[in-house]
């Protein structure tokens, strides 16, 4: 995805805001005073308009350094064109929901039909799979999955900042204000993924230590931000030699995990340093400042990789020689051997080898269409005509999904679908959002189908096992899927497969 370091005059401006708060399809914080100059656009989509080109603010005095020759020749993204005809973000206001009083997220106005996963507190939600694909590409802001560890932070944009120590020449304590004005800015629409995401359908065959997220834990936003490699140019990150190897994560809130302690997590320098990466400290999505539950005021977001790597309420950076020692990083986002359950892996230490560790996403793939419990009925004129199955799929790593088949005879032959993809690769040839698919079939084939599944493939021929693999965290669920037809009564035992009943009438 293009990136401007130039200003141009053809572009929009970022204007403060004036006396209100921030919308993005919802009032969630209190509305900052108007000596609060956070950026917002003047044409919103939230409010109705086509998301306006790219905007990148004028370099200030120094900055040369922190511009890479690479990011020279970048062309400037024409979102309006790209996307302003299947930008759907219009949602219902945000509210107060009953289930929050009492806890420390009370004051958080969140969107009502959010389906929440883990009881009352902290919140981990996802959208309904209907409503998620009925908004299409770009997912409003208020409908995003959820994965909060625990309260959400209150932000404020006028005494926030990061801390960026450590293994770096220049120490700095940037604030808001800083970054969305001293850096250039770079925008382009991302999914992100829980590495749990599909997890019910694990569970039902052997429990896990997680909680059962369905096939909605994704989401897609148009992410605005700094790009980390130039904050870290900045503040002079030492070289390889003298022990700069990695990138630690520091969030803003008190989590439980390891006796008390914030939610951190690391990368390598590689990947921070890397330009076709993308990696940004994000302040904006969809053209508005972020939402509590999303990191207000600043997160990371590092395309292609798993939810868990982009910490949310950032306020510490450390360049340190090894990763980080964060409890989340090693209790947290493992694929751990089928044969270790939770004993084993405390007792031998299996959270701490580095084999393990997730970090890009692996190759998925959803049918949304048929949807759970639909019914289709059959007669003489349904029969005649075809049915179109709908799903998504996506990959990690920058990876385009190549091809999404679906069987009908339990993969004695497979239907080639076509695919949507709505996303301009950057300019290294990375994708990093989703994209849609769609085959028709006749009805009589789907009549006779005892069950449906999806696999898809990545440009390295990644695809998805037949079989679920098992593990104790239940991280990258990518065996097929399936949506069965035999009956209803089968929803009732599996009531997490994708459902369409055939009947007469």
């Amino acid at each position: 995805m293009a990136a401007s370091v130039e200003p141009r005059q053809q572009f929009g401006r970022l204007e403060p805001v004036r006396g209100g708060g921030a919308t993005n399809g919802a009032k969630a914080y209190h509305p900052p005073p108007a000596s609060q100059h956070i950026p917002r656009r003047a044409d919103s989509p939230v409010r109705g308009c086509g998301f306006p080109p790219l905007v990148s603010p004028p370099r200030g005095r120094g900055d040369d350094a922190a511009a890479s020759e690479d990011d020279e020749d970048d062309e400037p993204a024409d979102w309006r064109e790209l996307y302003g005809s299947q930008l759907q973000l219009e949602v219902e206001p945000a509210v107060h929901d009953p289930r929050d009083e009492g806890t420390a997220d009370s004051w958080v106005e969140r969107n009502p039909s959010l389906i929440r996963l883990t009881g009352k507190h902290p919140l981990n939600c996802e959208p309904p799979l209907a409503r998620l694909m009925h908004h299409g590409f770009i997912t409003p802001a208020p409908l995003h999955y959820v994965r909060n560890h625990g309260a959400v932070p209150r932000g404020d944009w006028a005494t926030w900042a990061v801390e960026v120590t450590g293994l770096v020449r220049r120490p700095a304590r940037l604030t808001m204000d800083e970054l969305s004005r001293d850096f250039p800015a770079v925008e382009l629409p991302v999914t992100l993924a829980c590495a749990g995401n599909r997890r019910k359908e694990q569970n039902m065959v052997q429990q896990t230590v997680g909680f059962n997220w369905g096939p909605a834990g994704v989401s897609t936003s148009v992410w605005r931000g700094a790009r980390l490699r130039d904050v870290l140019l900045r503040c002079g990150i030492m070289p390889r030699r003298g022990g700069a190897l990695n990138v630690c994560f520091e969030g803003a809130e008190d989590l439980p995990g390891g006796g008390g302690s914030k939610y951190g997590t690391s990368v390598t320098r590689e990947w921070a340093m890397d330009p076709s990466r993308d990696i940004m400290l994000a302040y904006m999505q969809n053209g508005e400042p972020l939402l509590p539950d999303h990191g207000f005021p600043v997160r990371v977001i590092i395309p292609g990789c798993i939810g868990g790597r982009m910490v949310k309420w950032l306020r510490r950076i450390i360049v340190t020689p090894a990763e980080s020692d964060n409890y989340y990083h090693y209790k947290d986002n493992r694929v751990l051997p089928s044969h270790v359950d939770a004993e084993l892996a405390n007792a031998e230490a299996w959270w701490y080898k580095p084999e393990y560790i997730i970090n890009e996403l692996n190759i998925n793939s959803v049918i949304t269409t048929p949807g759970h419990d639909e019914i289709l009925p059959i007669n003489g004129v349904t029969t005649q005509r075809g049915y179109t199955m709908k799903g998504y799929a996506y990959s990690g790593g920058g990876k385009k999904v190549t091809r999404v088949e679906v069987t009908l005879d339990g993969g004695e032959t497979w239907l080639v679908c076509e695919l949507d993809h709505p996303e301009k690769p950057n300019k290294y040839g990375k994708y990093w959002c989703w994209c849609f698919w769609s085959v028709e079939v006749e009805v009589l084939d789907l009549l006779g189908a005892k069950e449906i599944a999806v696999r898809a493939w990545d440009q390295s021929l990644n695809t998805q096992p037949e079989k679920l693999i098992w593990n104790l965290m239940v991280r990258l669920r990518t065996n097929l899927p399936l949506a069965s037809s035999c009956s209803r009564a089968a929803s009732s035992y599996y009531p997490w497969i994708l459902m369409v009943v055939l009947c007469d009438g």
